[in-house]
């Protein structure tokens, strides 16, 4: 059997991706680790592969202006005539022989004469005639959701509830390439340390932005590191690093993470703990359970106790006002992390996330409940959303006379672009090229 191609090996991840719902970031690591593909090759893949979701519907307007509407096209060749596409409008080092005949290999290999023909015809007219001009669709609505490829419902959303101009910051940020932020293990070695040894591993980094525990990988694959082997980091998105700093749990303390797989926060407060105190936590599938354990070895963390319980039955096995802290990554949309997993844009139906919000506000009434007096409910989601957000803690504030905002949660959070009122903060993608992420933190007073 001949080995793959970099644009064969491409197909079959979009065809897994749209047509089986592989989440891209997992089939796209297996891939990519599995080591049949040279590092110039892996760089391809990743490109074309995040390329071709993201600009999905730019790419479907260009198609349509060359083949008739009426015309059926099989899900394989769509995402050939997408990936060839996406090579001649927004990669400008391959030559546009080259886009062509890769295409048209494929074609034979897995398709009829046809099917070839048809791939050479289209592309060859769209390389005679030039794209379409984006400019002209009007209106102003459908052209913003077709130039920044987002569905115009999500557009109408973000605009609605804040803005035309912050909607296409977060769609254009959305299209960026995703970054790889790992979390330094501070009971092992400090940022400059892990800075120094990976890059006597050819991996190179620089200091995150948010987070004094951050690094950005700038180049190399840091999972396959002797440092990642020996516990000294976990890869983890800046942003959600701040459900630390919002914790702010001391040594010693009895702490709650009420919707902890696979882990990476409930790691990061156990590691803030000094490995001391108590850290109890849950989540609702027991392979998410079995990670959390799994990651508190790597790292060497003892403080941690995993268990496979679902959040809205927890008062009855662990106790009311228990807890110094509960802290609370409920279930969400994830529209803040749609720059990793471009299919969520596509994915997502508005009836689904209306699903989740009665679902995170009993998460958040039965965790209320185990919160002691003095102590603190830190609730997070990596979306954007202000239904799921702050419109979510408002409601539960109006109905809770006994929690109020923390006072001094704004001082534990980034001053920049960013404005910690009210106990909450929105983190957008474009801010700091994060994950967007939204964190509240309250505190029970009787």
């Amino acid at each position: 059997m001949s080995k793959m191609t970099a644009r064969e090996t491409v197909l079959d991840l979009l065809l897994a991706i749209t047509k089986k719902h592989a989440y891209s970031q997992i089939v796209l690591n297996e891939t990519l680790n599995a080591g049949h593909l040279s590092d110039k090759d892996k760089g391809l893949v990743t490109t074309l592969v995040y390329g071709v979701l993201q600009q999905k519907l730019i790419l479907d307007y260009y198609l349509s202006s060359f083949v008739e509407k009426k015309r059926k096209i099989d899900d394989w060749v769509k995402q050939l005539l997408f990936m060839s596409i996406y090579q001649k409008a927004f990669l400008d080092r391959i030559p546009d022989h080259a886009i062509v005949n890769e295409a048209v290999t494929i074609a034979k290999k897995r398709g009829h004469r046809g099917i070839s023909g048809f791939v050479n015809g289209v592309l060859r007219r769209i390389l005679r005639e030039g794209l379409p001009d984006l400019s002209k669709i009007e209106p102003e609505s459908k052209r913003n959701s077709i130039v920044y490829s987002h569905p115009e419902w999500l557009m109408g959303l973000w605009e609605a509830q804040w803005d035309r101009e912050t909607a296409v910051k977060i769609a254009e940020a959305d299209n960026l390439p995703p970054s790889v932020s790992i979390r330094v293990n501070q009971l092992k070695v400090t940022r400059q340390e892990l800075a120094d040894q990976l890059a006597a591993e050819n991996i190179e980094t620089l200091p995150g932005k948010l987070s004094p525990d951050a690094l950005i990988v700038t180049s190399g694959n840091a999972v396959q590191s002797q440092a990642f082997q020996k516990g000294y980091f976990t890869i983890q998105d800046e942003s959600s690093m701040l459900v630390a700093d919002a914790a702010a749990p001391e040594e010693g303390m009895l702490v709650l993470d009420a919707c902890a797989g696979p882990g990476g926060k409930t790691t990061h407060l156990a590691e803030r703990m000094g490995n001391r105190g108590r850290i109890v936590a849950l989540d609702l599938h027991p392979h998410k359970a079995q990670l959390i354990d799994h990651a508190a070895e790597r790292l060497g963390l003892s403080n941690i106790e995993a268990h496979a319980m679902d959040a809205r039955s927890a008062r009855s096995k662990l106790g009311e006002a228990s807890f110094d802290r509960v802290v609370l990554d409920v279930p969400c949309s994830g529209l803040g992390v749609i720059r990793r997993k471009p299919e969520i844009k596509w994915t997502k139906l508005v009836d689904e996330i209306k699903g989740l919000i009665p679902i995170q506000q009993m998460i958040l009434e039965e965790a209320a409940l185990l919160v002691k007096p003095g102590g603190w409910l830190i609730y997070s989601t990596c979306t954007i959303h202000k239904d799921e957000n702050e419109k979510q803690m408002a409601a539960f504030l109006a109905n809770h006379s006994n929690f109020r905002a923390e006072a001094s949660f704004a001082k534990r959070m980034p001053k920049a672009k960013t404005d910690p009122r009210d106990g909450m903060l929105q983190i957008m993608p474009y801010m700091f090229q994060t994950d967007g992420f939204f964190i509240c933190c309250l505190e029970r007073l009787n």
